[in-house]
């Protein structure tokens, strides 16, 4: 049978056709007017997406790029720093700040769990200069509590900040990013803004941009008030992944129309769609016998499936590629070859959802050798979408 190629991993993920089209077709030089308009445009547009009226700043790197940033220009040597980790990720975290020279405070939960905020409170003393914590834990599938963490950070006044990678939980989650007091939050083009990687961006409060003032750690690349004097301008301190921009101002015009005209209608559209998606993928897991990874706390980035007894969790990543072209995610670190990860953000939809859930039951059936239930999945996940149709996602 035919096979297309299909990502289902919590980034890169599908790409939007209308922005491989405006990349493929854009050739302007980034130091000319139209650029400039673009690239303004495209900033301003930032600011809807993430839902905020702070700086956004979009620089040519990894999303680990501006986690870095975030760590170089708000810390000194020395600097004590409160970091929450749950995850692959989280754990990047230390090692960034180490890299700093800060002294970073650890609150370490098992992979899979999330944080308790008495904990947080505990070890979130006037000392602490920065607080860095994932919004969603993508090696685990779980989502942390921004919105709690960020009460008790913004408790301790305006020395503390709040450092939120949510290179998967934007546009997946919902955020009042200037409600709550996040001081930065970062994001990835690859991610739910639905690209190629190559972007990654970040809103900066005053607060923060305060404390970059006084900050002494080195930096030049990833130096945000360099970043964001030139973007005063229209332009990048330095050569930008031009094509990207033109990726990237199409995919926000796809945002719009998904909310009608309306970018935060839009961006709210988002999320549902991955909300619902992934409530849909957890219900035909159950259905097959699955056990959730992160059930306590799980995320609509992607959902992360325990692998049955006695099985690698590489088999079924391998019979998803081999039967279907599709690509899931293993596991990683500690949890490779224990769990397999499907990722619902960004360019899914209910064909994508279903038709992943269906492939799990032949997987299923081929790795384990016992027959499963055609259909049960499906079914549980379409149970889950009618019900949608009379409730909304956020009523749920």
């Amino acid at each position: 049978m035919l096979l297309k190629n299909r990502l289902f991993t919590p980034g890169p993920t599908p790409l939007l056709p209308s922005a491989q089209t405006a990349m493929a077709a854009f050739s302007l030089h980034h130091r000319t007017a139209d650029f400039r308009a673009l690239y303004t445009r495209v900033l301003s547009d930032m600011k809807d997406f993430i839902g905020t009226k702070n700086d956004v700043l979009v620089l040519s790197s990894s999303g680990t790029g501006v986690m870095e940033g975030s760590v170089s220009n708000l810390t000194s040597p020395g600097d004590k720093v409160l970091v929450l980790t749950a995850g692959k990720f989280g754990e990047r975290w230390t090692g960034l700040t180490k890299a700093f020279g800060c002294v970073p405070e650890v609150i370490s939960r098992p992979y899979g769990e999330t944080f308790v905020l008495d904990e947080i409170k505990q070890k979130l003393t006037p000392d602490v200069k920065v607080v860095y914590v994932q919004a969603t834990e993508s090696s685990t599938g779980a989502r942390h509590d921004v919105q709690g963490i960020a009460k008790l950070v913004r408790a301790q006044g305006d020395d503390t900040l709040l450092v939120v990678d949510a290179i998967t939980g934007l546009g997946t989650t919902h955020f009042d990013v200037d409600g709550w007091g996040i001081d930065v939050i970062i994001g990835g083009s690859q991610k739910a803004l639905m690209i190629p990687p190559g972007l990654a961006y970040c809103a900066v409060s005053e607060r923060a941009w305060q404390r970059m003032e006084a900050a002494k750690s080195p930096r030049y690349y990833f130096d945000f008030r360099k970043e964001r004097k030139a973007a005063a301008k229209g332009e990048s301190a330095y050569t930008p992944a031009t094509s990207l921009f033109a990726a990237l101002g199409a995919a926000l015009d796809f945002v719009r129309q998904m909310g009608n005209g309306d970018l935060a209608a839009g961006r709210k559209a988002l999320v549902d769609n991955a909300e619902l998606a992934a409530e849909m993928t957890r219900a035909g897991a159950k259905a097959l016998g699955l056990k959730l990874f992160a059930g306590a706390s799980p995320s609509a980035a992607l959902t992360a499936i325990d692998a049955p007894a006695g099985l690698d969790s590489g088999v079924i990543v391998k019979a998803f590629r081999d039967s279907f072209s599709a690509v899931v995610a293993n596991g990683q670190g500690d949890m490779k070859g224990k769990l397999f990860r499907i990722a619902h953000i960004g360019y899914y939809d209910y064909l994508d959802t279903v038709g992943i859930l269906a492939a799990l039951e032949h997987v299923l059936t081929a790795a384990t050798g016992k027959p499963v239930a055609y259909g049960s999945a499906v079914k549980a996940a379409q149970e889950v979408y009618a019900r949608s149709l009379a409730q909304p996602v956020g009523a749920r």
